[in-house]
């Protein structure tokens, strides 16, 4: 096995599981049984559990953060007014991709992003404000002038509540589906989700 190979592995298997049981639960152990690979081979490439958490957000946080200021800039160079419906709608559609698999990974995200809210980690939050920290204030400034009329304090609180929506909501994906599918016969996908969110999201932010 290639050392990219093992390297995979290792961040594929600590996904899925800390998204399933959470950081403080999950041990080294368990991950490098289920990965097929030895605990060495974990310290060799991480160094440790925490440097492995950062580097499972990190494979999903950087294409995603890259792509999303590109949108951002443009955003901020348009001469047409901003709404908070098309803010959103652009950083859903990055969250969300395009491929057949993305919205699995998204969804495996959202369910560490919750893992992360109810098991606080001080270094992982550390983590991603030094190296994600720009993109996210550049977010936050877009998102102020859409709403111009909440204060800054309230806004932060609208925002964190509205995040949580978003995170118990993609992070189910899958047992929405099968709820629509089972009790209104109706196949919904997971942009469709999102757009039956969108509403509700900015409601919450403008208080509308």
């Amino acid at each position: 096995m290639s050392q990219s190979d093992t390297v995979r592995r290792i961040l594929d298997t600590a996904e899925v599981l800390f998204a399933q049981k959470g950081f403080a639960e999950t041990s080294l152990r368990a991950i490098t049984g289920k990965a097929g690979v030895n605990l060495a081979a974990v310290n060799y490439h991480f160094g440790s559990k925490e440097a492995l958490i950062q580097a499972v957000f990190e494979r999903y946080l950087t294409p995603f953060c890259q792509a999303l200021s590109v949108k951002l800039r443009e955003l901020e160079l348009d001469d047409d007014p901003l709404s908070l419906e098309r803010l959103l709608t652009v950083a859903s559609r990055l969250a969300l991709g395009s491929g057949t698999e993305e919205p699995r990974r998204a969804m495996i995200f959202f369910r560490l992003a919750g893992q992360a809210y109810s098991q606080p980690q001080d270094h992982l939050r550390a983590y991603l404000r030094k190296h994600y920290g720009d993109v996210f204030n550049q977010f936050t400034t877009l998102l102020r002038r859409t709403a111009p009329d909440v204060p800054p304090v309230e806004l932060f609180w609208r925002v964190h509540f509205s995040l949580g929506a978003v995170i118990f909501t993609l992070s189910g994906m899958e047992s929405l589906q099968t709820i629509s599918k089972k009790d209104f016969n109706r196949s919904v996908s997971a942009s469709d989700i999102a757009q039956h969110l969108l509403p509700f999201v900015v409601g919450g932010i403008k208080g509308s």
